[in-house]
Protein backbone atom coordinates (compact mmCIF):
# COMPACT_ATOMS: atom_id res chain seq x y z
CA UNK A 1 0.00 0.00 0.00
CA UNK A 2 1.95 3.16 -0.99
CA UNK A 3 2.18 5.95 1.71
CA UNK A 4 0.57 9.22 1.03
CA UNK A 5 2.29 11.82 -0.78
CA UNK A 6 5.26 13.60 1.05
CA UNK A 7 3.96 17.51 1.52
CA UNK A 8 7.55 19.83 1.85
CA UNK A 9 5.61 21.97 5.19
CA UNK A 10 4.86 18.82 7.04
CA UNK A 11 7.69 17.24 9.63
CA UNK A 12 8.91 13.97 8.46
CA UNK A 13 7.58 11.10 10.19
CA UNK A 14 9.55 8.18 11.38
CA UNK A 15 7.46 5.70 9.35
CA UNK A 16 8.11 7.92 6.00
CA UNK A 17 11.75 8.20 7.22
CA UNK A 18 12.06 4.24 7.17
CA UNK A 19 10.50 4.44 3.78
CA UNK A 20 12.59 6.60 2.11
CA UNK A 21 16.00 5.41 3.97
CA UNK A 22 14.74 1.62 3.04
CA UNK A 23 14.06 3.26 -1.29
CA UNK A 24 17.92 4.58 -0.69
CA UNK A 25 19.47 1.28 0.78
CA UNK A 26 19.44 -0.79 -2.36
CA UNK A 27 22.37 0.09 -4.56
CA UNK A 28 20.11 -0.17 -8.17
CA UNK A 29 18.26 2.55 -6.29
CA UNK A 30 20.78 4.86 -5.34
CA UNK A 31 22.13 4.42 -9.43
CA UNK A 32 18.46 5.82 -10.04
CA UNK A 33 18.43 8.62 -8.11
CA UNK A 34 21.89 9.67 -9.41
CA UNK A 35 20.61 9.00 -12.73
CA UNK A 36 17.20 11.07 -11.59
CA UNK A 37 19.32 14.18 -10.11
CA UNK A 38 20.52 15.87 -13.50
CA UNK A 39 16.48 16.37 -14.32
CA UNK A 40 13.07 14.55 -15.53
CA UNK A 41 13.95 11.14 -17.56
CA UNK A 42 12.09 8.92 -19.60
CA UNK A 43 12.25 5.19 -18.72
CA UNK A 44 13.50 4.27 -21.91
CA UNK A 45 16.90 6.44 -20.84
CA UNK A 46 16.74 4.53 -17.88
CA UNK A 47 17.08 1.15 -19.34
CA UNK A 48 19.13 1.40 -21.29
CA UNK A 49 21.98 4.03 -19.28
CA UNK A 50 21.67 1.79 -16.25
CA UNK A 51 21.64 -1.62 -18.52
CA UNK A 52 18.68 -3.36 -17.32
CA UNK A 53 15.70 -5.61 -17.58
CA UNK A 54 12.59 -2.99 -17.86
CA UNK A 55 10.91 -5.73 -15.41
CA UNK A 56 13.60 -5.30 -13.05
CA UNK A 57 13.54 -1.16 -13.58
CA UNK A 58 10.15 -1.05 -12.97
CA UNK A 59 10.07 -2.89 -9.74
CA UNK A 60 12.48 -0.48 -7.96
CA UNK A 61 10.69 2.28 -9.64
CA UNK A 62 7.50 1.17 -7.82
CA UNK A 63 9.29 1.10 -4.32
CA UNK A 64 10.83 4.44 -4.38
CA UNK A 65 7.32 5.55 -5.68
CA UNK A 66 5.83 3.91 -2.74
CA UNK A 67 8.45 6.04 -0.85
CA UNK A 68 7.08 9.26 -1.78
CA UNK A 69 10.65 9.67 -3.36
CA UNK A 70 9.89 9.66 -6.77
CA UNK A 71 7.13 10.43 -9.31
CA UNK A 72 5.95 9.65 -12.60
CA UNK A 73 4.35 11.87 -15.85
CA UNK A 74 2.78 9.91 -18.82
CA UNK A 75 3.08 11.02 -22.06
CA UNK A 76 1.71 9.23 -24.61
CA UNK A 77 3.50 5.59 -24.38
CA UNK A 78 6.47 6.74 -22.10
CA UNK A 79 7.07 7.17 -18.49
CA UNK A 80 9.23 10.21 -17.43
CA UNK A 81 10.33 9.80 -13.78
CA UNK A 82 11.64 12.80 -11.35
CA UNK A 83 12.88 12.81 -7.96
CA UNK A 84 10.35 14.51 -5.94
CA UNK A 85 12.60 17.66 -4.43
CA UNK A 86 10.40 17.83 -1.28
CA UNK A 87 10.81 14.50 0.08
CA UNK A 88 14.66 15.19 -0.10
CA UNK A 89 14.59 17.87 1.73
CA UNK A 90 11.97 16.86 4.54
CA UNK A 91 14.88 13.73 5.22
CA UNK A 92 17.76 15.98 4.79
CA UNK A 93 15.50 18.41 7.82
CA UNK A 94 14.70 14.75 9.47
CA UNK A 95 18.89 13.85 9.94
CA UNK A 96 19.99 17.77 10.58
CA UNK A 97 17.26 17.38 13.71
CA UNK A 98 19.32 14.25 14.13
CA UNK A 99 22.60 15.76 14.13
CA UNK A 100 21.58 18.33 16.46
CA UNK A 101 20.56 16.34 18.75
CA UNK A 102 22.98 14.03 19.51
CA UNK A 103 25.74 16.80 20.50
CA UNK A 104 23.65 17.45 23.53
CA UNK A 105 25.17 15.84 26.63
CA UNK A 106 23.90 13.14 28.95
CA UNK A 107 22.15 13.63 32.26
CA UNK A 108 23.66 13.70 35.34
CA UNK A 109 22.71 9.74 36.63
CA UNK A 110 20.80 10.34 40.68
Amino acid sequence: MPLPALVAAEPLEQQQARQLLKALADPLRLDLVQALSGGERCVCDLVADLNLAQSRLSFHLKVMREAGLIEAREEGRWVYYRLRAGALEQLQAWLGELAAGCQAPARCCS
